[in-house]
């Protein structure tokens, strides 16, 4: 698995094709679509989409303007991890009530950093891949 450094710096935006190169990078996994949008599993299980927002999602920001498109979302290990990642204030990672009692994380894509983006990728993928890679992967 290659885990190079993306190409793009931090002063530049990054793009959903950079997010499906760098989940594309990891072993085994296949890029699809589902709902109409790209999406990336390993193992059949997907631990990334690309998450545009709907209407209600629209609504419900009200007069606060919503992070910038596009976004993706990560699947996370658990409530206790998603609760702990977002208490970081890490910019670029944030949730929306939609994914109230949901483990994942919504990523916008303009405001992450390289390593940020790269680090959620591959925490998704170990959550959803089966354990003949993740032990590979973890392994000293």
């Amino acid at each position: 698995m290659s885990l190079a450094r993306p190409r793009y710096g931090s002063a530049r935006m990054a793009t959903i094709d950079d997010a499906a190169r760098l989940a594309l990078d990891l072993d085994e996994v296949s890029e699809g679509v589902r709902y109409g949008h790209r999406a990336w599993s390993v193992d059949g299980k997907v631990f990334a989409w690309e998450r545009p927002y709907s209407k209600a999602d629209l609504r419900r920001f009200g007069d606060v303007t919503p992070p910038s498109q596009p976004v993706v979302a990560v699947t996370v290990e658990d409530l206790d991890v998603k609760e702990a990642m977002l208490a970081q204030e890490t910019p670029g990672l944030f949730t929306i009530s939609h994914f109230d009692g949901y483990p994942a994380v919504l990523i916008e894509l303009a405001r992450v950093s390289d390593e940020t983006l790269r680090d959620a990728l591959l925490e998704a993928w170990l959550v959803c891949a089966p354990s003949r890679l993740s032990d590979r992967y973890l392994e000293p």
